[in-house]
C-alpha cells in the first residue's frame, strides 16, 4: 500500500545506543541536579585562562641565559650558613656577554688579581650569593663589565681608553634587551669603578675632571675606590666608596704575624720623583713622595726604597708604621695590605674618604698625617710610641676590621661584599625621592 506523500515521514528506528539514552534521565534533568559542580568547574577553568593570558611575555635571552662564569652551584638565599642574617637588598647580576667580562678575564690572570680587581670579586660573590634572585624579585641590578683588564700599556698598567665605550655598549645592550633599565633610567643598576679617579675613567685628576662622568651613568650607583670628603665631579653620582683589592691570602703568607719581629720603624717601597714631573698641570703625588725622600731618605729610622721588589709584603711585615702617601689619587693598596700585615698605616693624603667608616673606626687602627705636616712626620710617630702604640697594634689584629677590607670570591659574613651590601641596603632605606623611591618595592 503506498503512503500518502503528503503525511510527515514515520521517524527512523533508533540504534541500540541511542535508545537507552532515551529510556535514561534526560541530559537537561542531569544539568539541573548536577548545575552548581559544573558552575564551579567553568569558574576555575576561566580563572586558570585568565590567568596564562596575564603571564609575562618570554624573558630576553640577556636574562635567561644561565650564569656561566663561576660555575658555582646556584644557592638560594635562604641555604647560607651565616650566623646573621644576610643583608636584606636583592640584586639580579646580568649574564653579559662574555666580551663585557670573561673574555678579558681569559686573556690575562692578573685581571683578578691586581688592585682593581675589585670588579672582578665583586662580580664572583655576587654571582654566588644572589644565583637564585629573579629579575623581577630584584632591589637592584648590578652590570659585570670589567674595564681595568686592558694590561696593553708598555708600562704593564691598565689602559682605561676603552673604558667609556666598553660601558656605553652594555648599556645599550641592557636597554634593548631589558625592561629594568628604562623603567628607572638607571637609577638601580649597580656598576663597578675600582681605578684612580672612579667613574671618571682616567688615572689623571685634571683629564678625570674634564671628561667627567659619563651622562648614561650619571642616575646609577657607583661602587669606587676614589673618595674624598666634599665636591668633586668625579664622585657626582650615588656611589659607595670600597676598599682597593688585595689577594685575600695576603694575611696568610706570613705566618705568625703577630709574633714577627718588627725591626723597621717606618717603611715605604713605591715611585719616588727625585724631581717630580709636572704632567697636566700637576706634580706627582703632589711633591709628597718627594719630600719623604729628601727628609728622611738618610734617616736609619725610615726604610724608603723606590725600587720593585716582589716580596715587599715581607719588609711590611717587619714595620711598625707603613707610610701611605697619595700617588695620582689619594687611594693606595697599601692601606689594605699594611692593615692585613699588622703594620699601621699612615695615611698621607688630605681629605680622603675611606671605606665603611661605620665598621672600621679608621682613628682606631691608622694614623691620618696632613700633607703640609710631613716634615713633623717623625716626631708624630715617636709620639704615637711612646703613648698608644700597643692599642693601635691590638686594634689592627681585630678580626672584625680585617675582614671588612677583603673582598673574598665567596662571600662571607663580614667581608668587603658583605660591607658593600650593607652600605646598598642604607642606600635603598635613605632613598625617598624620584632618584630610586618610585622604583622600590
Amino acid at each position: 500500500m503506498t503512503r500518502d506523500p503528503k503525511l510527515p515521514k514515520p521517524p527512523l528506528p533508533l540504534p541500540p545506543a541511542a535508545r537507552r539514552l532515551a529510556a535514561s534521565p534526560s541530559l537537561s534533568d542531569k544539568l539541573r541536579r548536577h548545575s552548581p559542580w559544573l558552575l564551579l568547574l567553568i569558574w576555575f577553568a576561566l580563572s586558570f585562562s585568565l590567568f596564562l593570558s596575564a603571564a609575562p611575555p618570554a624573558a630576553s635571552p640577556l636574562l635567561r641565559r644561565p650564569p656561566a662564569f663561576l660555575h658555582h652551584k646556584p644557592r638560594a638565599l635562604a641555604e647560607e650558613t651565616t650566623s646573621a642574617p644576610p643583608p636584606a637588598v636583592r640584586i639580579y647580576v646580568y649574564d653579559l656577554p662574555r666580551r663585557f667580562n670573561r673574555d678579558w678575564l681569559a686573556a690575562d690572570p692578573r685581571c683578578a688579581r691586581h688592585l682593581f680587581a675589585a670588579e672582578v670579586a665583586l662580580h664572583e660573590a655576587l654571582l654566588g650569593h644572589y644565583s637564585a634572585v629573579r629579575p623581577e624579585d630584584a632591589d637592584l641590578f648590578f652590570v659585570p663589565v670589567y674595564v681595568s683588564c686592558n694590561f696593553s700599556t708598555p708600562n704593564g698598567f691598565p689602559s682605561l681608553s676603552h673604558a667609556r665605550g666598553l660601558l656605553a655598549d652594555a648599556v645599550d645592550l641592557v636597554r634593548r634587551e631589558a625592561p629594568y633599565w628604562n623603567r628607572s633610567a638607571g637609577a638601580d643598576h649597580v656598576f663597578v669603578a675600582s681605578h684612580d679617579f672612579g667613574a671618571c675613567f682616567h688615572p689623571m685628576e685634571d683629564v678625570a675632571i674634564a671628561d667627567g662622568i659619563p651622562d648614561f651613568l650619571k642616575r646609577s650607583i657607583l661602587l669606587q675606590t676614589f673618595g674624598v670628603q666634599g665636591p668633586h665631579v668625579c664622585q657626582e653620582a650615588e656611589h659607595v666608596v670600597i676598599p682597593p683589592h688585595v689577594p685575600p691570602e695576603v694575611a696568610l703568607e706570613i705566618l705568625e704575624l703577630e709574633k714577627t719581629r718588627r725591626d723597621i720603624f717606618a717603611f715605604f717601597r713605591g715611585k719616588m720623583e727625585v724631581h717630580p714631573k709636572n704632567i697636566s698641570g700637576r706634580f706627582y703625588s703632589k711633591k709628597v713622595r718627594t719630600e719623604l725622600l729628601q727628609r728622611y731618605g738618610r734617616n736609619s729610622k725610615f726604610y724608603l726604597k723606590r725600587k720593585r721588589y716582589d716580596n715587599y709584603r715581607s719588609e711590611m711585615a717587619r714595620s711598625l708604621f707603613c707610610l701611605c702617601p697619595l700617588g695620582w689619587a689619594p687611594w693606595s693598596p697599601r692601606l689594605v695590605e699594611s692593615v692585613l700585615l699588622g703594620c699601621i698605616p699612615v695615611i698621607i693624603a688630605d681629605n680622603i674618604r675611606l671605606p665603611f667608616p661605620s665598621v672600621l673606626r679608621w682613628s682606631d687602627i691608622s694614623l691620618q698625617v696632613a700633607e703640609k705636616d710631613v716634615a713633623s712626620l717623625e716626631k708624630v710617630l715617636d709620639h704615637v710610641v711612646a703613648t698608644n702604640l700597643t692599642v693601635i697594634q691590638k686594634n689592627l689584629w681585630d678580626p672584625v676590621k680585617r675582614k671588612a677590607l677583603v673582598f673574598n670570591r665567596r662571600l662571607e659574613e663580614g667581608d668587603a661584599t658583605w660591607q658593600v651590601l650593607r652600605e646598598l641596603e642604607v642606600l635603598l632605606d635613605r632613598s625617598q625621592s624620584s632618584y630610586v623611591g618610585s622604583w622600590r618595592r
